[in-house]
């Protein structure tokens, strides 16, 4: 019966199985009889009972379990301590029969062994880990509207990085402790073990050996890849959540990420003899992972376990953005989506290279391009126009200004500089977009573009998330009824000072209140004289000024303002550069472009010169495209005279103006 001591418990799933000395075997860690495995250690012929054998066949029998099944309230850690408890007391108790052997009268606590203590903490802290991830799931599908395909699917991705990290390998604990042997330490004369640790195993330098596991094992699985698996889940479902979504949700305690421990707490139950450290010390994370690292981490978590990793869902992102931006999906999402589809770099694909451009600056990148075809956008000062146009609409009120006439007006502005060039700039057909309304609009949201939390709206929310995430199950050790009492009072006189705040009626003196309003009939005709002389004074002054404010902006980005395009002699696609410059690189664009730029790199939370050089990467992969492709069509006057090219019939040549190509 060799062979039935590798079968696998139901009950516990270990695998090994000892024998009970009573024809039963009994599994090593958690003691359930196994089913349908049984030693008879007699031939067939001698199971006939007959008076002779009968006596020999009465024996006394080990207590036998009851199997139970696992549930989610009943961790196995807790029901492994469960069914120890359970077993040591059945011992005691007896079958009925009396005591065999001398006891004695006071209760020996049963001493914990080197593999006890492994075992509990390297189970406690894979569990802890599995909670956290199971309660972010969880909290992404019932919060967040993600689709509940990531519940099942999450499963296989953590045991098969578990099993990846080969921490449950036999020489796991042995290897972590000669590991930290192997370390250069400083010993001074006063380390010692102290009097409270000398039941537990150490180290040749004294070091408590449960800490020595359990930072092997936050280096090996960290807290923050629940994150990493949670963001990796995502990505396998084809959801368009970003890893700034999750690092954003985890700051905001939206996703249990630093307050975890309290339910991991609850479920896991409170610290054991094997694991004497607590939920808060084990599951409590000091800061969040960086954004960047998310996600090279799920990348190189896909690579450990095998997983082929689709791209990004495009479509959704995308979509995403241009609603975050304000800007019309219906003309602009068809044309990017193209631009994918034909194009497809390989930086929309997760890449385990930290320092490699995230995948949503490509998919911004792509967007950027889009935009400056459909929309022209090339350096001609539509923004600049705009400028001298608002002056005039608000000094007309109620009337709205058509795009053609800016366009026409933009254009007639430059006929006396374009003498050589053409004498007004004409889209292209298959452009007939106006740009100045969008980059208006974007320039006006540019600081609404700012995520900020829900937190730090007001000082209500803001403590409540002090008190749910920044300082979570942190209580006082006794009830002080006056500090509550305190606490009431000042939120209570704080609320009602917020109710009943001074209008600005009260802050006018008496003397001003009572005054005669003065009678403005006799100003009014030197008023309309001088708004004339100064409208033009005005719009060059409020031009000027805004300029100079978008010049001060580019500067601090490490931008350099070039001004609009006057001598036109192309009207296609502008491509920048940067220039290396005083031992740095210069970034010269048009305003235009920048507007565009920095709108696009603050909704991505990405540096404005990081965004700039991933759409210079892209627009360099367009144009390597392009020289392929006019390669490629070139080649084909050489499959002329190719024996599968030519007809069977006239044996004519393939015409290539005629192919759809």
């Amino acid at each position: 019966m060799a062979s039935g001591l590798g079968l696998e418990c139901e009950v516990c799933g270990f695998v090994g199985f000892d024998d009970g000395a009573d024809g039963f075997f009994y599994c090593q860690r958690c003691g359930s009889q196994a089913d349908g495995l049984r030693d008879t250690a007699v031939d067939h012929d001698d199971m006939l009972l007959t008076k002779e054998n009968a006596g020999g066949m009465m024996q006394r029998r080990a207590p036998v379990l009851k199997p139970e099944p696992l549930s989610q309230s009943q961790p196995p850690s807790q029901f492994w301590e469960t069914l120890r408890t359970q077993k040591d007391d059945d011992d005691e108790a007896g079958d009925g029969v009396g005591p065999t052997e001398p006891a004695d009268f006071g209760r020996v606590p049963r001493t914990l062994s080197y593999e006890d203590y492994y075992s509990e903490i390297r189970m406690r802290y894979v569990m802890g880990v599995q909670i956290m991830i199971e309660l972010q799931i969880k909290a992404l599908v019932e919060q967040f509207n993600v689709c509940p395909i990531i519940v099942g699917m999450v499963e296989p991705v953590w045991l098969r990085f578990i099993a990846s990290t080969n921490i449950f390998s036999d020489d796991w604990a042995d290897k972590a402790i000669d590991d930290s042997e192997s370390q250069v330490q400083e010993i001074t004369q006063d380390a010692g073990v102290r009097a409270e640790h000398k039941s537990e195993p150490h180290n040749l330098l004294g070091k408590r050996s449960v800490m020595i596991w359990y930072q092997s094992l936050s280096k090996i699985i960290p807290l923050s890849h629940s994150l990493v698996i949670s963001f990796l889940t995502c990505h396998l479902a084809r959801e368009p959540i970003l890893p700034t979504d999750i690092i954003k949700f985890a700051l905001e305690g939206k996703l249990p990420y630093f307050a975890a421990f309290l339910e991991i707490d609850k479920q896991i139950g409170p610290p054991t003899n094997a694991c004497p450290l607590s939920s808060s010390r084990m599951f409590r994370p000091i800061q969040a992972i960086p954004i960047q690292k998310l996600e090279s981490l799920a990348a190189s978590i896909a690579q450990s376990i095998g997983l082929e990793l689709p791209p990004v869902n495009f479509y959704a992102i995308v979509s995403r953005y241009l609603k975050q931006l304000s800007l019309p999906a219906n003309i602009i999402l068809p044309h990017a989506c193209r631009i994918y589809d034909w194009s497809m770099p390989p930086e929309l694909w997760l890449s385990a290279n930290e320092f490699r451009f995230p995948t949503r600056a490509l998919v911004l990148s792509i967007l950027i391009v889009s935009i400056r075809i459909l929309y022209n956008i090339n350096g001609f000062g539509k923004w600049e126009t705009s400028l001298s146009h608002a002056i005039k609409r608000k000094d007309e009120k109620g009337s709205k200004v058509n795009h053609a006439d800016e366009l026409s007006q933009s254009c007639s502005s430059k006929s006396d500089d374009d003498a050589t060039a053409e004498p007004c700039y004409k889209q292209p057909k298959q452009s007939n977009l106006d740009a100045t309304e969008i980059l208006v609009l974007l320039n006006s949201k540019y600081d609404e573009l700012i995520d900020t939390s829900d937190h730090g709206k007001d000082l209500g929310r803001y403590l409540e998330y002090c008190k749910d995430v920044v300082f979570a199950g942190v209580e006082l050790p006794f009830e002080d009824q006056e500090e509550d009492k305190i606490i009431e009072d000042l939120w209570n006189f704080y609320e009602n000072k917020e109710d009943h705040k001074p209008s600005e009626s009260c802050f006018l003196t008496p003397s001003s209140s009572h005054k005669r309003p003065l009678d403005h009939s006799q100003n009014k005709r030197t008023k309309t004289k001088k708004s004339k002389d100064n409208n033009a004074k005005t719009t060059l002054d409020h031009k000027d000024r805004e300029i100079r404010r978008m010049k001060s902006n580019m500067e601090e980005n490490k931008f350099c303002y070039i001004p609009p395009r006057k001598r036109v002699k192309r009207h296609d696609y502008l491509h920048y550069t940067r220039r290396k410059g005083e031992g740095a690189y210069v970034y010269a664009v048009h305003a235009d472009y920048y507007i565009l730029l920095r709108s696009c790199a603050r909704v991505a939370q990405l540096d404005a010169r990081i965004m700039h050089a991933a759409v210079l990467s892209f627009e360099r992969r367009l144009e390597w495209l392009e020289k392929n492709m006019h390669h490629s069509l070139k080649q084909l006057h050489s499959y002329g005279d190719c024996e599968f090219c030519l007809d069977d019939n006239d044996g004519s040549p393939v015409d290539i103006s005629k192919l759809n190509l």
